[in-house]
């Protein structure tokens, strides 16, 4: 069985298993990372939306083998260590809208809206309706307004 190793939430890690493995698979079941949640597996729900070199992605789609060394993977469960918080403020935020009901989604609504904040941010562009339309994951207790408000009052603190 092949080797593969990369970074998850600041730590190198090493894994054995096929190239073609879904690296959600990989997080779940070999590391026992649980934030990334399985919906779809086929890059429709994104609740599994995680973060790879920073960029919104879902694991789900990405087999372990297209992974290196220098990649970093950051799940929800390592969010908040990128501010050096115990929440990020767009968790803080979540929580202060009470966003959840069922909260399956959440995580990787939480995620692929800090990926989409930072990638406005670098673009010089504003925290708006159009932006957050661009915000693709998918939420069956259609909690959308709440998410949305939570989106822009997380994006005032980061």
């Amino acid at each position: 069985m092949p080797t593969h190793t990369f970074k998850v939430n600041g730590e190198t890690v090493t894994v054995e298993a096929d190239d073609r493995e879904r690296l959600l698979w990989v997080l779940r079941d070999l590391l026992g990372i649980r934030g990334p949640k399985y919906g779809c597996g086929i890059n429709v729900c994104k609740a599994c939306t995680s973060h790879i070199n920073g960029k919104a992605f879902n694991p789900c789609a990405v087999p372990v083998g297209e992974l290196s060394a220098d990649d970093e993977v950051t799940t929800i469960e390592g969010l908040p260590a990128t501010v050096g918080r115990e929440l990020h403020p767009m968790q803080e935020a979540w929580l202060e809208h009470d966003v959840a009901q069922c909260g399956y989604c959440q995580p990787g609504q939480i995620m692929a809206a800090v990926a989409k904040v930072n990638q406005a941010r670098r673009e010089g562009r504003e925290i708006d309706d159009a932006l957050l339309d661009e915000i693709r994951n998918v939420c069956r207790c259609g909690t959308y307004y709440r998410i949305r408000e939570a989106i822009k009052a997380g994006a005032e603190r980061m």
